[in-house]
């Protein structure tokens, strides 16, 4: 799925890195805790979470992972849109809840994985 797709389907404001949409993504996972996304998420490409901190962006950077949706009418700081930007992470915002979305997402093709503990 490209990460425009999401965004439509998702009906979110992009907020950063427009030249990074046609970049295809295979999987997602959405948690408001990163210390499971570091210890479960094996890859990944797509994180959604209501969480709003810097921590989400390093815990992206270093699961490799290419978009981040911030649910819940969430929105970042303009220092974690820069930070992101600098990543080329695509950062987007959703009006929908958690479950909506990942399940939008979900029903369009887009899975995710069997959790990994590593």
């Amino acid at each position: 799925m490209k990460i425009s797709m999401i965004r439509d389907l998702l009906d979110a404001d992009l907020l950063c890195c427009e030249e990074n949409l046609d970049s295809d993504v295979y999987s997602a996972c959405g948690s408001d805790m990163m210390s499971d996304v570091l210890a479960y998420v094996k890859d990944q490409a797509v994180l959604l979470t209501g969480l709003v901190n810097p921590q989400v962006i390093r815990t992206a950077e270093m699961m490799d992972m290419v978009c981040i949706v911030f649910v819940r009418s969430k929105r970042p700081t303009e220092a974690m849109i820069s930070m992101a930007a600098d990543d080329g992470i695509v950062m987007m915002a959703t009006d929908k809840r958690m479950y909506d979305a990942c399940g939008t997402l979900y029903i369009n093709g887009l899975i995710g994985t069997k959790a990994v503990h590593v």
